[in-house]
Formats: structure tokens, sequence, C-alpha cells
């Protein structure tokens, strides 16, 4: 099984890029952010740990975790920051090794774990990384058409992800997705 590592800033147009793969090649696809957020259900061990660490206000009515509350707290401070992640990530590097084992038994060729925290969190899943890139001037005019965010916000977004030059340092792979979809399947075809 060959194990790809997607990543890319916010609008770079990983979702697509995710579809083909899972259509044209019939690879086994990993959002690692949905995995982190089934392994932090009500009645789960991370729900549980996060829960203990950072108290029941944290619990919202429907009995979840106030996704919001918790980035609140901790975002705004590192050490909380570091205690979240360490109860998360370990759960989330297990689970996706967990399933590429099982996917790999079903025959599965190709698996590709999607995350923003690539090459931080997951690197050691993935026998490559690659690089969705998008000039920045097309990435602000798909934000803006697909989600309708502001200049502002899409300056905030774009400012707290890692830069264009730190994605290539980590990255073996760049896949220009500035252009027609067409040409980012081809660049793709040419990897696979």
């Amino acid at each position: 099984m060959r194990v790809i590592g997607i990543t890319g800033g916010v609008g770079s147009g990983k979702s697509e890029v995710l579809r083909l793969l899972k259509e044209k090649y019939g690879a086994a696809v990993c959002q690692m952010d949905e995995t982190a957020k089934r392994l932090q259900r009500r009645g789960t061990d991370c729900f549980d740990r996060i829960v203990k660490a950072f108290g029941t206000e944290m619990v919202g009515e429907d009995g979840e975790l106030d996704r919001a509350r918790l980035g609140a707290c901790v975002f705004s401070d590192p050490e909380k920051l570091r205690l979240l992640n360490s109860i998360v990530h370990p759960a989330v590097i297990e689970a996706v090794r967990s399933d590429i084992k099982e996917k790999t038994a079903s025959g599965i060729r190709i698996y590709v774990v999607e995350a923003a925290l690539l090459p931080d969190v997951g690197a050691e899943l993935c026998d490559e990384l690659w690089y969705i890139y998008v000039r920045e001037d097309v990435r602000r005019a798909r934000l803006k058409a697909s989600r309708n965010y502001t200049d502002g916000k899409i300056t905030a977004m774009i400012a707290s992800q890692p830069s264009d030059q730190e994605f290539r340092r980590a990255c073996s792979v760049i896949i220009d997705n500035s252009g027609v979809f067409e040409n980012t399947e081809r660049q793709i075809g040419d990897r696979l």
C-alpha cells in the first residue's frame, strides 16, 4: 500500500484532489480532522480525558464537547493547546494506523491522509507528502466565491497556517492547483 499525505492551505482545493484520488484511483481517503472529531464524541476515551483536563464547562447542552468554547480556551494558551494535543493526536494516529492496516488487508493500493497539520502530525504514517499549492490570489478568490469570506478573515486564516516555504520544505511532491483542474489531474496522474 502506498500512503500519501495531502496538505495545503485553506482554499487550495484539497477536497477536489481527494475526490479525484478516491473516484479515479480508488484511494481510501482519511481526513484527520474528521477522525479527531469522531474520537472526541461523548462516550469516547478522548472525550472523558478532555473533560477531566478542562472541566465540565467544555460540555455543551447536547452533551457533546462545545468545540467553540474548547477552541477559545486552548488557542489563547499554548500550554492548554499542548495538553489537548497530547490527548487527541496519539489517538488519531493510532486510529489512522489501524485503518491503514484494515484497508491494506482489503486490497486497497492507495491510502490518502489529509490534514492541515501535516507534516507536524501524521507524517510518520505517510510514504510521501504532497503539497497542494495555489497562488494566494487564487485562494482568496476561491474563498470569497465558495465560502463568502471577507478579506480580513482570509488574511487571518492564511497567516495562521504554515507558509508556502514551510509546506515546500516538508513535502516531496508539489501539485500546482492554481489553474484549471485538468492540469492538476495531469500532475496527479504523472505521480500515480
